[in-house]
Order: C-alpha cells, then structure tokens, then sequence
C-alpha cells in the first residue's frame, strides 16, 4: 500500500511537471495603446505563413434594446452581407463578398456574443495576399451596407430557424432555465419574431457606430508578421471608425443572486427524454475564484467520466449517457449551469441525484485525490488550447477582453498546481449554494 501511495505521488508530481513544461511553451504576448485608443495585443507566431486577427468591441447582446434583442447578431451576421460604396471602390453586394475572400483564400467572420462584437480574420501573411485581405476586411468594417432586402431575407430565415427550434424540449427548456436564472437581466433576453420585426437597417447602422468605436477596440493579432507591421494593419483595419465617437456607455445591472430555490415543471408532447438544466448564477470571468472554481467544477461535472456527476448518475445508474456542468463567465455573473438528459420515468431520480451531488460536495468538499486528479488533467491539457495560431488567438483575445495579465497564458498551469483543497472549497462555497438552485425539468414532471 505504501509504495502504491507513492507511485501515486510521483505519477501526480510528474503530471504537474511535464503540463508546467508544456505551458513554457505559451508565446510572450506584447501590449500596446494605438493612438486612436485601440489595445492590441500580438504574438509573434513564425512557424506559419499565416495572421490571425481579433477585433472585439462592446457590442454582444447584452448592449441590445429590450424590444429590439437580437439586435447586436443581427449587426454581426450583416457586417458579412455587402459593402457600400466609398472612396476604396464600389459597392459590393453578399456574393461579391463571398467570391473575394474565396479568391483571396482568406476567412473572414462575424459574431455577437452575450458581451462582445467580434471580428475575425485569417489570411496569408504572402505581402500581396496579406494586404489585399486587409483592405477587403477594412471596408467591412468602415462602411457594411445593411441592405434592408438581404436583412428581410436573413430575417425571414431566422424566424424560420426560431419556428423549427420551438419544436425541440431543449429549446423550451433553455428558454424557461434563462428566465429563472437571469430574471431580465440582458443576459436572459431572447430574439424572437417580434424583436426582429423591429430592427431596421438604420437600427443597425446606429447600434454599430455607437459600438464599434476604435477607443475601447481590443484587437489580437498572431502570425508571422512584426510589431511595425502590426501596428500599421491594425490603423489600416479601424481607420473606418475614426468618426464613431467615444461617448461612454451606460452601466448595466450585475446579475442578482437568487434569494430562493426555483422549480420549473413542464410537460412536452411528443418528447422521448426528459430535458434537466439544474444550476444559478455563478461569477463574472474576473473573479478572483475563477480558476478555483474550474478545479471544482472539473470534479463535480465538468471533468467527463472523472467527474462526480457522472459517476454517479450515468456510472452507477445508468440515468443518462451523459451529465456535464461548466461555469458561463463574462462582464458578469454568468449561470453556472448542470445539463442531462434521461427517460421521463427516470426524471425525478435524476433530479434528485443531481441535488445530492452538489450538497455533498458542497457540505464535504473534495478528497485530496479528486483534487490531484483535477490538477493534473487540468494542467496537462493546457497546451491543447494553444497548439495551434487560431487557438493562441482565441486564448489572446480572451486574455485581452477580461483584462487579464499579460502572463496570463504561460502562469496559469502553475498556478492551477497550487491550488489547495481549502481554497477550491471555499471558493465553491461561496458562489454555489444547493438551497438555492433553478430546477428546470422539460419533458417530464418528477
């Protein structure tokens, strides 16, 4: 037993090792303030011919009119559906867009998330290639046309894509969980055919000069390209925005904590399963708790069949093929969300279980070998969210729109290893309360 304990131990220290040595691998990332106020962050990334770039403003949607939600992934999906005419050349309607970045080899997308407005682009660093790509991907951002006929074509497949959804449990059961959870906060808020109905080009015109301003812009730029040239591409890609203004936003409210438990019921014709979502909200990404409380989550569920949750519902029960449980964490306190599906007989055990996890953990904390076995397959898949340019940009961006520190990347294995068991329970108690969870079963009455 004695020297099973100690390969154990050495089986642990060398796992904590040989993931603190993969992370040395994490690129420096440089920081700097353009003159127009834009923060870029850049990674010189030699190895590839490539350059991944970022550019991320204030404007996901939670900065949406409540009678107009769906507003700001409205702006994101036309950004990409034609450009109107300027001095850089004549205007370009959606498949003249397509065949040029098609003829460029480039990608170019766009999304609106809960916080950001986001822009991507990849392209060649090939000189002739390069700089095409940013002068295409320049005139999108100065000047997107938002062509009323394209909106109520895209809008008439959005309805459509919503109609199809309502027909899904899954769907009703995010609908009622989000309500529960965010109780109006714009994080809640749900597009539907009627906000649609109310967004017009000039809405959309108005919401992105009021949001994609160069003053708060963060942009990550990685690939085989210098620092000069850096900061060259980046003036080039916002010069578009130099007369958007920098009027600050308005505060918006935290999501408030729930005072009591929430059980929400609900019957679905015609559902094979029963659809649970199980949870409340957590925390904000700058917590000071948060990479505590990805080591606990990782034992209660969201470390696949290592975790708690699994084990005892799927491993031991055979309640459903899978249970999983991740914190949502942006500007604010995003759900900290247990999801599975099961048989509708099976519902109310399922539930049950999953309550009992979450107080056990909670009342008992985690033993020291599901903290060690956390810790290390943490640390160990840490160079798998930087094994590739896209990826380090993903990571960059993130790092730069939490405003987060610059060793953010290369630290964070060694300090996920010095987390102790005090502080991952602790840290657990404080944000996850069991007396006080959305409950939301669909398909199914327990």
């Amino acid at each position: 037993m004695r020297l099973l304990s100690w390969l154990r131990r050495l089986t642990f220290a060398w796992g904590l090792l040989w993931g603190a040595t993969l992370a040395q691998a994490a690129p420096p990332i440089e920081q700097w303030v353009q003159p127009d106020g834009a923060r870029v962050y850049w990674v010189y990334s030699p190895a590839l011919p490539m350059l991944d770039v970022r550019i991320e403003v204030d404007g996901g949607s939670r900065r949406d009119p409540p009678d107009q939600a769906g507003l700001a992934a409205a702006v994101a999906l036309m950004l990409s559906k034609g450009v109107a005419a300027s001095a850089a050349g004549p205007a370009l309607d959606d498949n003249a867009v397509s065949e040029a970045w098609a003829d460029l080899g480039a990608q170019w997308s766009a999304v609106a998330t809960l916080d950001r407005l986001s822009v991507s682009l990849r392209t060649l660093t090939t000189p002739d290639i390069l700089d095409a790509a940013v002068a295409l991907a320049a005139r999108q951002l100065a000047a997107p046309a938002f062509d009323a006929a394209v909106w109520a074509r895209e809008r008439e497949r959005l309805v459509a894509a919503w109609q199809q959804a309502q027909l899904q449990p899954e769907t009703r059961a995010a609908r009622l969980y989000a309500d529960a959870v965010y109780r109006g906060h714009p994080y809640g808020w749900e597009a539907t055919p009627q906000t649609w109905a109310a967004i017009t080009p000039q809405a959309m015109r108005e919401f992105y000069r009021r949001h994609a301003r160069a003053c708060d812009a963060r942009v990550t730029l990685v690939g085989r390209i210098g620092r000069a040239e850096a900061q060259a591409l980046v003036q080039r890609l916002l010069a578009g925005w130099a007369d958007h203004g920098c009027a600050p936003l308005p505060a918006l409210p935290e999501v408030a904590p729930l005072a009591q438990g929430v059980a929400v019921q609900e019957p679905f014709a015609g559902a094979a399963q029963a659809h649970v979502l199980i949870g409340q909200p957590g925390v904000p990404r700058r917590d000071p708790d948060y990479l505590a409380l990805q080591v606990a989550n990782h034992i209660v569920g969201g470390g696949g069949f290592t975790s708690r949750l699994m084990h005892e519902i799927r491993e031991r029960r055979g309640l459903t093929y899978g249970v999983y449980s991740y914190f949502l964490a942006g500007r604010h306190a995003g759900a900290y969300t247990v999801t599975l599906q099961t048989s509708p007989d099976q519902a109310a055990q399922a539930v049950a279980l999953v309550h009992q996890v979450l107080r056990d953990f909670t009342e008992r904390g985690p033993t020291d070998a599901e903290l060690q076995q956390a810790k290390t397959a943490l640390i160990q898949s840490h160079a798998l969210r930087l094994d590739s340019n896209r990826k380090i940009a993903d990571q960059v961006a993130a790092v730069a729109w939490s405003d987060l520190p610059l060793d953010e990347l290369d630290t964070w294995p060694a300090r996920v290893a010095a987390l102790d068991r005090d502080t991952v329970w602790r840290a657990w108690r404080r944000v996850i309360d069991p007396q006080r969870l959305v409950t939301v079963v669909v398909g199914a009455v327990p």
